[in-house]
């Protein structure tokens, strides 16, 4: 899932501890998660919410379009018998595959989970529309340092859903050794890697690594940060569309760039101690994904309704306990309904010194160009476009 925010505040966001994490003991950058068979299972402890839904929605039908394995096993049908409702329900891979979907008009949505820089698109190109939170009561359980993000001012359009990391997962049986550095991957010898579908994200751990802002609007730059994936690109089985986890659980791959709760997915359900995951001591990228919804949406008021049911403690909960993405939901996290070994691991809810070294990204209307043409230059190198 993919991630982004305003260039003019990477200094505050930096500065700043950016979620409330008292939960958390401290680590270094590049703390790692392979405690493999101590990890307990993600699959939602499934509790029984007390969310009402409003009246006169019966029979009504809701359309929700979403990433993939995002929501708990309870979520979607919890809310077709509290509300008597029937909901549909399809999917998507990427920021960019969502937007295309709905560039060209709505198709009949009520519910999309675009990520941070992607509501800032969408805001611009009048594709989702202001939330009446009136109706939406449960954003008052959202962690206030998750309120008004730069990518949507007062949260007009949009309210937070998960958030997380891109992070490298690997076997470490493969492997042979700790992972520390993205250095670890893009000079890997010993098999194959996988990367992720995520131009903004790639580059901009490229441009990290060369020093240079992960935002940086300079075209040398930008090409510099091509070349250099390209220059490392040779070890690479595939550029993985959100699914660089089920190549590593198959063995496709040794090593794969990924976001955090998909690997930790994997760790989980294997119930071993063949996978780790680790945040790379250079820094990474941090993405917000939030809920909103499109313009044209067929069914506004239950979608604000679905809106405030997803902010529901235990609701909440239940996704992230799943998901093993971290929760806005500060009230699941104050009543302890997300899994304690979940708030506790550290590449999942990173301490204020890890923070320090990860970068959000932003869209730059500018610039684009330049990305996706480096993006697909890179594609074509490799021979994944």
């Amino acid at each position: 899932m993919r991630k982004v925010i305003f260039l003019i505040c990477i200094l505050v966001l930096v500065a700043v501890p950016v979620f409330a994490q008292d939960a958390t003991p401290e680590a270094t950058p590049g703390a790692i998660s392979d405690t493999g068979s101590a990890v307990a299972t993600a699959a939602a402890t499934e509790g029984a919410t007390t969310w009402q839904c409003p009246s006169g929605f019966k029979g009504q039908t809701l359309s929700v379009y979403n990433w993939t394995t995002y929501v708990a096993d309870n979520t979607v049908s919890d809310f077709e018998r509290l509300c008597g409702v029937t909901v549909t329900y399809d999917t998507y891979t990427s920021n960019e595959d969502l937007l295309a979907r709905l560039k060209g008009g709505n198709p009949g949505y009520d519910i999309i989970v675009p990520s941070d820089h992607m509501v800032a698109t969408m805001i611009s190109l009048n594709i989702i529309q202001p939330l009446d939170m009136d109706k939406i009561p449960n954003f008052a359980n959202v962690s206030a340092s998750l309120k008004n993000p730069v990518y949507d001012p007062g949260n007009k359009y949009s309210v937070p859903y998960q958030w997380g990391t891109v992070v490298i997962g690997y076997n470490k049986k493969k492997v042979g050794h700790a992972v520390t550095s993205w250095n670890d991957l893009f000079n890997y010898t010993g098999g194959k890697v996988a990367w992720l579908d995520d131009e903004r994200a790639m580059l901009g751990i490229a441009l990290t690594m060369l020093g240079d802002d992960a935002n940086s609007t300079d075209e040398t730059q930008i090409n510099a940060a091509r070349d250099f994936l390209i220059a490392h690109g040779k070890n690479v089985a595939a550029i993985a569309s959100d699914d660089g986890q089920a190549m590593l659980e198959r063995g496709d791959v040794d090593m794969t760039i990924e976001y955090s709760g998909d690997i930790y997915q994997i760790m989980s359900n294997c119930n071993c101690d063949t996978y780790g995951f680790v945040i790379p001591k250079e820094g990474t990228n941090l993405w917000i994904d939030n809920v909103a919804i499109p313009t044209g949406a067929p069914n506004k008021a239950l979608a604000d309704a679905f809106i405030d049911y997803l902010l529901d403690p235990q609701v909440g909960a239940d996704i992230s306990n799943y998901t093993a993405y971290a929760s806005p939901n500060q009230a699941a996290i104050d009543q302890k309904l997300i899994q304690s070994d979940l708030l506790s691991n550290e590449a999942i809810y990173p301490p204020a010194n890890v923070r320090d070294h990860w970068f959000t990204i932003l869209p730059d209307a500018d610039q684009e160009q330049y990305y996706n043409d480096a993006w697909d230059a890179i594609k074509a190198s490799l021979g994944t476009s």
